[in-house]
């Protein structure tokens, strides 16, 4: 029966987001009234799909009503439904035909681990299923170099089919500009049958094969799954198609789409992008013209930022799959209402994992553990009686609170006795919520303070279920003063997908010098994305009179891969333009470099119907509060009143503390705060007293705190770093990552040490004693110091170490340090890029930079560094590069200052200095840990030359240390495989941290139980004049393995960088390659990825072949390489790469002769070979070092060592 409607002239409309825990839907009737109604995305028990069981609520159906689908106009649906198929792999079965030889480059990808400190290294799993290389070949040009075989693809294509693949996903190198051989194996799995075919070209027509390569693969995973539900959805809509209302769905781009053009592509972030657009929208109206999003739902917190554009990013990840696709720029932390709460016995941690829906939080009556929810009932935030009624077997009981706080009592018990201090329950909740606070307030960080904006000057707009409960907290702890939550706040995604346009964002690569030439070419290549932008919205019947056109240019400087988009307009508006926007971000421009133009991008928009929809109605009787009850802010418990959002007159003042109801979210009201209601019915929050920033926190340690210091530190370390990648000038620094940001003590040691390049840990501490000593009492504010000496805590001469003091508010003392080392693409010596294969002299390696006064005063002394880089016999080849990542580095020193002074205006000094003792005291206790469960051990580990590293470990348990001796190393090397003494802090103070496999601070803690004994003139500890580039980069894998072999817990890795240097008098190019990790005990190696001591990053093969004369003809896994054993050791790779030019090449390696060992009789992993293919035939074999000259069409093969076996067959 189908329920009868009145005022026919006009339809309902639903606007839909299904998230993560819960599935929100409006409902707009024919009068313009919105309803709200809030439902359990999985609840199998009531309902097989919540979206339209939401619909059926809204509209008062019966379970055999049928869907009066005549009645509706418009559904509007962000959906989940993709990014679930990803998270939980399953979805369709995809066959990948990529170029033959590059097969496994989407598997091999940049080559880094994602966890720096995992033995047991995951990656993620891929999405295809198989793969098929396709024999053909084109140049950067255009040029074929290979024909496609068109006989040998069908017959490939063929099989595949016959096997039941139905989806595929076409990748072939450079074919996002020649199309030719892509639309050939188009053409060939159209006649074969395939029912989803994705081909790069269409779906990411951008230079990159890896993230293209991935994200065209995504769309043919996830595009036959969303066809899927969109059937099933209309399907349940019950009616023939003719009849339907118009299904729509979000796109990760901000805009909507026809249901049958929604690609699996597009569809990631397709309800976190409705909530951008309900931000700014709603914003927007309110006279909000800077805003900061702040999207807590149940199971993670999306954060964006707007300032009259929207933001969008070309590249992200997602569940570990690159995508290179246009999309909302937002930032995800894994901290919502149902991130699970965990104590350590040490630490309060909050997630990173959450209960989901199912079972969800402990008050949801399903057995759930403690999460961040639950800390708000336990503090009465959170009222059973005021809690929407959807819980237990029959989905109508209110949440739990007794189960709540039977479970923080069990918890407050356990910390109480672990910590030897009484901890109530309610101080429990308390501590929780405020790590749960500092996380989502540090994901704001990254896209606002990091990017150089200043957040005391925005709105915090904030939405999603759980936001409102923590908007003031969250204000409180960026700075922030007002705070914006529209009436549908709580369902914002949902009301920003009913208000967002229909949009489609069309690009194509250009890779063209930007200049007057070429402005008019633009201009034609721009309307045929119009006119391609227009066919795609004419085909979802939008009225053509209503489009919409916005074009941008993406430029970026010659040899920078951080393009920045610009609007397209005139030659020298475009480039003005660029220069404000990189200014703005980067902090400097560089007019003396080409322009690079590297796509262009055409946005075609149609404005969504306005209607305006009918507000609530509000009281005119005067504000009147529902409840009076005992909650729980700051500490204190006192009587709040409790308010609904309808009972509160218009532009009435409430004064925190209060409490806030509406229908589908909680709003805490938290003291020095107060609310009012405006005309539109959006409620605005303002802080009304100055917020006391010292808080009251003793220096005696505390869990709590110690858990939001250890995020503080590391946070401050991390935004080092992201200032230095911004603003560096260097492939090095900027793209592959070669850097490391720290924080360290007035005396030099280590409190936090951002995640970067390994054999920059622990490292740095001995250049900043080195800076102390030299300069204690000659030390100015507003110095900063340089130093790459290896014999005074360096480790090669290309990695310069900035070091800054952090003076106090008076200027008279130092209170902390902060420093930044970088690795400078050239800093002089015998060869291009300061890396030779025979040097035997400090000199032959570059400029040695000892205590060298950088900035005096905060005077930058140009004149003076660059007298330096270029004396000696070997100077600097590229002084103005290495003088702009200077500043760089001298930005990024910069900004952990301020960030510091930040933290210690909030906490008092006294109190900052006595937690930099507590991490490092906690990191301490963690090793010890590690102390108590391993044995005497010793073990010796040959180098290729002969020359050994020798170790042995004595455990003292008594005292829970253990003494590290290196006696029985080889004497200083001959050549440079001297590792300094620094390096061999640097490895030990790595593999422990491996060891303790949690997340611990890395600090000098980690080395207090630790006694090293390094032998003076030895390999690792060597003396001036020794040659060093070597040790740095190999000697420092071997110290690590042979550690490992002492302690027996994981077999070798490939041990070695294969530095493989390149260049000539024009052009220059750096690469460590990846090869296989060791086996252990609970899994086999990982192939193909970076281990220990390095995690550099690796261009993409289409960069390196359009910014260098080579072709790489091959990059594969080299199977079979790992050693064998119960569980196999990871392989090494194959990298072939064609010169086409002269070059001299340098190859700094290891294990070509000596294999990684296994353990536990597990098999050793083969050894690596370099050697050279003249073009005449003729074979050169480098060996473990060499160098060589090499001509056009001579090629270079790599093969990287395999990683040892764990354990022997039976």
């Amino acid at each position: 029966m189908i329920k009868k409607f009145k005022n026919t002239h006009n339809k309902w409309q639903f606007w839909i987001d299904r998230g993560g825990t819960f599935t929100d839907i409006i409902g707009r009737n024919p009068e313009g009234k919105i309803s709200t109604h809030k439902l359990l995305s999985e609840n199998p028990q009531q309902y097989s799909d919540a979206a339209i069981q939401g619909i059926r609520d809204i509209l008062s159906l019966k379970s055999n009503d049928q869907i009066p689908i005549d009645k509706i106009d418009l559904i509007k649906m962000g959906t989940t439904v993709a990014t679930n198929a990803l998270l939980e792999r399953n979805g369709e079965r995809t066959l990948l035909a990529i170029t033959k030889g590059f097969g496994d480059i989407l598997r091999i990808g940049y080559q880094q681990r994602p966890n720096l400190f995992a033995l047991d290294i995951k990656l993620p799993d891929m999405l295809y299923s198989e793969i098929e290389e396709i024999d053909e070949r084109i140049d950067i040009h255009g040029n074929i170099i290979k024909k496609l075989d068109k006989s040998g693809t069908e017959v490939k294509l063929k099989k595949a089919f016959d096997n039941g693949y139905r989806s595929i996903a076409i990748v072939l190198l450079h074919g996002y500009r020649y199309k030719k051989h892509e639309n050939q194996i188009n053409l060939i799995a159209k006649k074969i049958g395939f029912e989803q075919i994705s081909v790069s070209h269409q779906v990411s027509p951008l230079m990159k094969i890896v993230p293209r390569g991935d994200t065209t693969v995504i769309d043919a995973y996830l595009s036959p799954i969303l066809r899927r539900y969109v059937n099933q959805f209309e399907n349940a809509l019950g009616t023939e198609k003719k009849d339907k209302g118009k299904l729509m769905f979000m796109q990760s781009n901000g805009g909507l789409t026809d249901a049958h053009f929604f690609q699996g592509k597009d569809a990631i972030l397709s309800g976190p992008a409705g909530g951008v657009v309900g931000m700014v929208k709603t914003g927007e109206k309110a006279g909000f013209k800077k805003l900061i999003g702040f999207d807590m739902g149940g199971t993670s917190t999306d954060v964006c930022h707007y300032n009259g554009d929207y933001e969008r990013t070309l590249e992200t990840q997602v569940a570990g799959v690159r995508l290179r696709a246009p999309m909302m720029l937002i930032n995800t932390v894994a901290a919502g209402g149902g991130s699970i709460l965990h104590f350590d016995g040490s630490r309060y941690r909050v997630g990173p994992d959450s209960a989901g829906a199912n079972p969800g939080p402990a008050c949801y009556r399903n057995g759930g553990p403690l999460t961040v929810t639950d800390c708000n009932v336990m503090l009465g935030k959170l009222n059973p009686e005021l809690f929407p009624k959807v819980f237990g077997k029959n989905a109508n009981q209110q949440i739990d609170v007794s189960i709540v706080k039977e479970k923080f009592n069990v918890l407050a018990k356990e910390i109480s006795n672990a910590t030897k201090k009484a901890v109530s329950p309610i101080e429990v909740a308390e501590g929780f919520l405020s790590i749960a606070i500092e996380c989502m307030a540090n994901a704001i960080k990254k896209i606002s303070v990091q990017r150089g904006y200043d957040v005391s000057k925005y709105t915090l707009s904030c939405f999603g279920g759980a936001g409102g409960q923590h908007a003031c907290l969250v204000a409180d702890s960026l700075g922030m003063k007002k705070i914006h939550l529209h009436q549908y706040a709580g369902v914002l995604s949902a009301y920003g997908i009913g208000l967002a346009d229909s949009r489609t964002i069309n690009d194509l690569a250009i890779e063209l010098n930007l200049n007057k030439d070429i402005i008019e070419s633009l201009s034609i290549q721009f309307n045929n994305l119009k006119k391609q932008g227009r066919e795609e919205m004419l085909a979802q019947n939008l009225n053509s009179e209503k489009l919409r056109y916005s074009s941008r240019i993406y430029l970026r400087y010659e040899g920078s891969d951080s393009a920045l988009a610009v609007r397209f307009s005139e030659y020298q508006e475009i480039k003005s333009n660029f220069e404000n926007i990189h200014q703005a971000r980067f902090g400097f421009i560089s007019p003396e470099k080409l322009l690079i133009v590297e796509s262009i991008q055409v946005e075609v928009s149609c404005p969504s119907e306005h209607v305006e929809s009918k507000n609530n109605k509000r009281t005119k009787s005067g504000t009147s509060s529902i409840a009076r009850l005992n909650v729980v802010m700051n500490g204190d418990s006192n009587p709040t009143s409790f308010y609904h959002r309808n009972n509160i007159s218009t532009n009435d003042k409430l004064i925190g503390p209060a409490v806030i109801i509406e229908d589908t979210s909680t709003i805490v009201i938290e003291p020095g705060w107060q609310a009012s209601i405006n005309n539109n019915f959006d409620l605005i929050l303002e802080r009304t007293e100055e917020k006391q920033r010292m808080s009251a926190i003793g220096t005696n340690v505390d869990p709590i705190m110690l858990e939001i210091f250890n995020n503080l530190f590391m946070n401050v370390a991390e935004q080092m770093g992201t200032v230095l990648e911004n603003t560096a000038s260097s492939v090095n620094i900027k793209e592959r990552l070669d850097f490391s940001c720290a924080l360290f003590s007035p005396t030099g040691d280590l409190v936090a040490n951002a995640p970067h390049v390994p054999v920059h840990l622990g490292s740095m501490s001995e250049s900043i004693k080195t800076i102390i000593r030299e300069n204690n009492k000659t030390m100015m504010p507003g110095d900063a110091f340089l130093i790459n000496a290896p014999y005074n805590g360096g480790t090669h001469l290309p990695d310069i170490t900035l070091i800054k003091p952090v003076y106090d508010e008076q200027e008279e003392e130092v209170i902390f340090y902060v420093a930044t080392r970088g690795h400078h693409a050239d800093i002089g010596g015998t060869v291009p890029g300061s890396t030779p294969a025979y040097s035997k002299h400090i000199k032959e390696e570059g400029i040695l930079i000892d205590n060298f006064t950088l900035v005096s005063k905060g005077v930058f002394l140009e004149e003076e560094i660059y007298n330096l880089l270029s004396s000696g016999d070997f100077p600097a080849r590229n002084i103005k590069q290495n003088i702009a990542d200077l500043k760089a580095q001298v930005a990024s020193a910069e900004k952990g200052a301020q960030e510091l002074l930040g933290v210690i205006q909030n906490y008092g000094l006294k109190v900052v200095h006595a937690y930099m003792q507590h991490v490092q005291d906690n990191a301490e206790e963690s090793v010890r840990r590690i102390l108590d469960v391993i044995s005497d051990s010793s073990f010796t580990y040959k180098m290729d030359d002969g020359y050994q590293v020798s170790v042995a470990i004595s455990v003292d348990k008594k005292k829970r240390s253990a003494t590290i001796d290196f006696t029985g190393t080889s004497d200083q090397h001959p050549s440079n495989f001297n590792a300094p003494s620094a390096i061999c802090h640097a490895a030990v103070l790595y593999v422990f941290r491996c060891l303790v496999d949690d997340n611990i601070p890395l600090n000098a803690g980690c080395l207090k139980p630790l006694k090293l004994i390094i032998p003076e003139h030895s390999m690792i500890n060597p003396e001036y004049p020794a040659a060093v580039i070597a040790g740095n980069v190999e000697t420092s894998q071997y110290i690590v393995d042979t550690l490992f072999g002492a302690l027996g817990v994981v077999a070798a890795s490939q041990g070695t960088m294969n530095n493989f240097t390149w260049g000539n008098d024009r052009i220059q190019n750096y690469e460590t390659i990846c090869g296989g990790s060791g086996a252990s005990a609970e899994q086999n190696g990982c192939s193909a990825v970076h281990t220990h001591m390095t995690n550099s990053r690796l261009t993409d093969p289409e960069v390196l072949e359009w910014r260098f004369p080579v072709r790489l003809e091959s990059f594969s896994i080299r199977n079979n390489s790992g050693g064998d054993g119960i569980h196999k050791g990871g392989d090494g790779v194959d990298r072939r790469i064609r010169f086409l030019e002269s070059m001299t090449v340098n190859m700094i390696a290891g294990h070509r002769v000596v294999p990684p060992y296994g353990i536990k009789g597990g098999k050793p992993g083969a050894v690596g070979k370099n050697y050279v293919i003249h073009r005449d035939a003729r074979i050169t074999e480098l060996g473990t070092k060499g160098q060589i000259e090499v001509v056009k069409d001579d090629v270079f093969v790599l093969k990287t060592p395999g990683g040892g076996g764990y354990g022997q067959y039976n």
